[in-house]
């Protein structure tokens, strides 16, 4: 029979593989190979993500892992912009392929029924050898041919089948321009060269190695792929397995660390559109699912949050306005004294990271 692993041990688990029960000496490029990618939908979260996780973490250590092509913005895992180790990057992508093709559903597939896709692509393919263009520009260009389709669609049609790397300065801190487009092999070179697209059983073992214990549909909810089945009965033998509350089946890596589930969490920041809120179908093992309406917008903003005990417990977010960061903190529940000033020291933390220049006025509100 399986040993049963409660919630609270699946999130000590997850924590301590997504750097959060303590943070760990690394550079950017390392945490993001162990995190297995960081979602980057907007700039900074990415930043912050890392100094919620690593030592004494600067910006300019990982804008410098971008300016020297260490580490990608571009779509890979649900079709979403990520941050990836390049080498990663250029394995996962080609298994990724699906989840893109499907991004072309909807408004994108009608605004391009009957046309010649394949034409489209090696179109886009030619004016991107020429040099970087962001979609716009891309979608403008490719529509002095297809005169009769939209220019955004034409685009999305070469972003969904083309691996597009965004160039810095896109996805620095507080870089809020368009990006320009590059394919990945073009941008990354030589170094490019002889790294073979991963195997399924690869990217199930590295996703349980960051976000394990899981199941077969968390794995699918984190990637957006399916067919997760046969690749874990292929690995069955090298796996260890164990049961949840309700008893579903989780697979697991036989060395992972799974640490005490009395072990204590610290307080943590985490970003917005954090990979921890976005990489399990069940959500239970770190958030409450009558919090997730308060964490996940309508508008499809995945909030910054609190973690007390290891688990979400509010929400956060920065403002500013002459010349004050104001940390405002929005609890869930009433929290004890011991926590609200772990939460507002570690508030304080973020606000001397995020500094946006000397002379900067730093405030901590509880609403």
């Amino acid at each position: 029979m399986a040993v049963v692993l409660s919630r609270r041990a699946l999130n000590r688990a997850t924590l301590a593989r997504q750097m959060l029960l303590q943070r760990r000496k690394a550079t950017a490029l390392q945490a993001i190979e162990k995190l297995a990618g960081l979602q980057a939908q907007a700039p900074n979260p990415p930043y912050i993500g890392l100094w919620s996780r690593i030592e004494g973490f600067r910006r300019e250590q990982l804008t410098e892992a971008l300016k020297k092509r260490r580490v990608v913005r571009m779509s890979t895992m649900r079709a979403t912009l990520h941050l990836m180790a390049a080498s990663d990057a250029l394995a996962w992508r080609p298994l990724l392929e699906p989840v893109h093709q499907r991004g072309l559903a909807g408004e994108h597939s009608r605004a391009l029924e009957g046309i010649d896709r394949a034409a489209v692509v090696k179109a886009g393919r030619a004016l991107l050898r020429e040099g970087p263009l962001t979609s716009a520009e891309l979608g403008q260009a490719l529509a002095l041919r297809w005169k009769d389709r939209a220019p955004a669609s034409l685009a999305a049609l070469i972003r969904n089948n083309v691996p597009l790397v965004h160039l810095p300065p896109a996805g620095s801190w507080n870089s809020h321009q368009s990006a320009q487009l590059q394919p990945i092999a073009q941008w990354l070179g030589e170094s490019a060269a002889g790294v073979a697209p991963a195997t399924p059983d690869e990217l199930l073992l590295r996703y349980l190695a960051a976000f394990g214990p899981a199941t077969l549909a968390d794995a699918g909810a984190w990637s957006g792929l399916t067919g997760w089945k046969a690749v874990a009965e292929r690995l069955r033998p090298q796996l260890r397995v164990f049961a949840g509350d309700e008893g579903q089946e989780l697979f697991d890596l036989p060395r992972a660390p799974r640490p005490d589930p009395d072990t204590p969490a610290p307080p943590r920041l985490v970003a917005e559109w954090d990979n921890l809120l976005l990489s399990h179908a069940d959500r239970s093992r770190v958030m409450s699912d009558k919090h997730r309406a308060r964490v996940f917008t309508l508008n499809g903003i995945v909030r910054g949050t609190v973690l007390l005990d290891g688990f979400v417990a509010g929400v956060w977010k920065i403002e500013r306005a002459k010349n004050t960061a104001t940390v405002l903190l929005e609890p869930f529940t009433r929290w004890s004294g011991p926590d609200r000033i772990g939460v507002q020291e570690e508030a304080m933390r973020l606000l001397a990271f995020a500094a946006d220049g000397e002379g900067e006025r730093h405030e901590v509100r509880v609403l």
